[in-house]
C-alpha cells in the first residue's frame, strides 16, 4: 500500500506528532509511506524521522506567513476546531490540491479539522481514515455537529482508547463507518530497562495546566520530607514553567525537584529513574505512561479520563489515584519509595504488560484496518455492516452512494428508503 498521513505540523512537538512518526516508521517497513505536513515553521523536525518516510510541507510559514490568502479565514477547516486560527484560505487551497492529486491508496487524517478535509475532498478511489487523538467529549458541541456531518464519508475512524470508541459509536451514529480503538505505539527500547535502584521519579510532557505538574510537585513534597535523598525530574517545556519554578522554591524543594527542559528521545532519561509519574486532569491516551512502562518503570498516575485506566493495572504495574488529590498521589509515591522489592516487582510487570503497545501488535492492527478500508473502496462496500439513522442495517450500497445519501439528513433517509424498495 501507499499510505499518506495528513498532519498539522510535523516540525513541532507533541504527542500526535510522536505517535504519527512512530506509526509511519513502523508501516514503512512494508509499505510506501509519506507524511504531509500542512504547516512548517523550521528547517528540520524536532523528532528524527526514518529516511524511508518522505515528508513534504504544504505551507512554509517562514516565507508565507503574510501570504494574502493566509490572512483570510479558512472555509473548509471547521471554525469550532481548536487550531482554526492557524488555518486559512491558503491552507484550504493547499490541502484541497494535495488531496486531489494524491496517488496514495489510503490517506490518514490526524486531527478533527484535517479529517473533515479528507472526508470531503479525498478522491473516491482513496480510502479515508480519520484518527482521533483527543476524545469526543473534549470537543465543543458545535465541532461535534460538524464532525457528525463530515465523518459519515470516512471509511474508518480510530480512537486511542476503547472508552472513546464506545462514545463515538453511542453518540455520533456513523452508519457504514468502522469505529475502532487503535492505541498509540512506542518503539521497542534500545537501552537496558531501569533496575529500580535509582532514587528518582521521572515525569515528562508539556508544561501546561491540564498536566497538573503543580499537583505532582506538591505530592512529591511528602516524599522529600520523608526521603530527602529522592529527586523528581520533570522533562518538557511550556507556559507553566515559571509558575512551577516559583512553586518549587516556595516549597523549599530546589534540591529535590528539577525542571529539565525537553528531551527527545526520552528513553535515555526514563531508564535513569525508578518510578514514572503523571498527574493530569485529562489524558486522551497517556503516551508518557507507556514510554515509562516500556522502560521498566511502574507509573503512579491520576485515574483521569480516558487513557490511564486502560494502560495501568492498579497495584500490579503502577498505581491509579483520584484526580486532583495531592495527598493520595503523595502516598502512592511513598508506597513505592518505601518498598524496594515492590517497586522492582511492579517495574518488571510494567515492562511485560506494556509490550501490547509495541509497534508489532499495533501495526498489525493498523494494517488490517487499512487493508480492509482499501478493499472496501475497491469493491464499493462499507468496511463493516452498520446501522442507518433509523436503526436498520446498511449493506454494501457503495461509497459514492453512501456519500450522496448522507449529504443532508431528511433527504438521506428518503434516499435510503427508496433504494431499499
Amino acid at each position: 500500500m501507499k499510505i499518506s498521513f495528513l498532519l498539522h505540523n510535523a516540525y513541532g512537538i507533541g504527542g500526535t506528532i510522536t505517535t504519527t512518526f512512530n506509526l509511519a516508521q513502523a508501516l514503512a517497513e512494508r509499505h510506501t509511506v509519506e507524511i504531509v505536513s500542512v504547516l512548517r515553521h523550521r528547517e528540520r523536525p524536532n523528532f528524527t524521522l526514518d529516511p524511508r518516510v518522505s515528508l513534504r510541507p504544504l505551507v512554509d510559514l517562514r516565507q508565507e506567513k503574510e501570504h494574502p490568502a493566509h490572512l483570510r479565514p479558512a472555509k473548509v477547516f471547521p471554525a469550532a476546531e481548536y487550531r482554526y486560527h492557524q488555518y486559512s484560505e491558503l491552507t484550504d487551497e493547499r490541502i484541497g490540491a494535495c488531496l486531489a492529486d494524491l496517488d496514495a491508496d489510503v490517506v490518514i487524517g490526524t486531527r478533527p479539522g484535517l479529517n473533515v478535509h479528507l472526508a470531503l475532498q479525498a478522491p473516491q478511489r482513496v480510502a479515508r481514515v480519520g484518527q482521533e487523538h483527543l476524545t469526543l467529549d473534549n470537543h465543543p458541541p458545535r465541532l461535534r455537529t460538524a464532525l457528525r456531518r463530515a465523518y459519515r464519508r470516512l471509511d474508518v475512524l480510530t480512537t486511542v482508547t476503547e472508552a472513546d470508541a464506545a462514545a463515538y459509536r453511542r453518540k455520533m451514529r456513523l452508519p457504514g463507518v468502522r469505529v475502532e480503538a487503535l492505541p498509540n505505539s512506542v518503539p521497542d527500547p534500545v537501552l537496558p530497562p531501569a533496575d529500580g535502584d535509582a532514587k528518582l521519579v521521572i515525569a515528562a510532557g508539556r508544561l501546561v495546566p491540564v498536566k497538573r505538574y503543580d499537583l505532582l510537585i506538591e505530592a512529591f513534597a511528602r516524599v522529600a520530607a520523608e526521603h530527602p535523598d529522592w529527586q523528581l525530574r520533570v522533562y518538557g517545556k511550556g507556559e507553566e514553567h515559571d509558575r512551577l519554578r516559583a512553586l518549587i522554591e516556595r516549597l523549599g524543594l530546589s534540591d529535590n525537584v528539577f525542571l529539565m527542559g525537553p528531551a527527545a528521545p526520552m528513553e535515555a532519561e526514563w531508564v535513569k529513574g525508578s518510578i514514572g509519574a503523571a498527574a493530569s486532569n485529562f489524558e486522551p491516551f497517556g503516551m508518557t505512561l507507556v514510554e515509562a512502562m516500556r522502560c521498566g518503570l511502574p507509573v503512579v498516575s491520576t485515574d483521569c479520563p480516558h487513557g490511564p485506566g486502560e494502560i495501568i493495572k492498579d497495584g500490579i504495574d503502577g498505581r491509579l489515584v483520584p484526580v486532583g488529590d495531592a495527598a493520595a498521589f503523595g502516598e502512592a509515591l511513598l508506597e513505592l519509595v518505601r518498598d524496594d522489592e515492590r517497586r522492582r516487582r511492579m517495574g518488571r510487570a510494567a515492562l511485560e504488560n506494556a509490550r501490547r503497545f509495541a509497534p508489532g501488535p499495533v501495526v498489525r492492527q493498523a494494517e488490517r484496518l487499512l487493508e480492509e478500508a482499501c478493499e472496501a473502496r475497491r469493491t464499493g462496500r462499507p468496511v463493516t455492516r452498520d446501522r442507518d439513522p433509523v436503526g436498520r442495517v446498511l449493506t454494501g450500497r457503495g461509497h459514492a452512494a453512501r456519500d450522496a445519501v448522507y449529504a443532508t439528513g431528511s433527504s438521506a433517509l428518503r434516499t435510503i428508503r427508496k433504494a431499499r424498495r
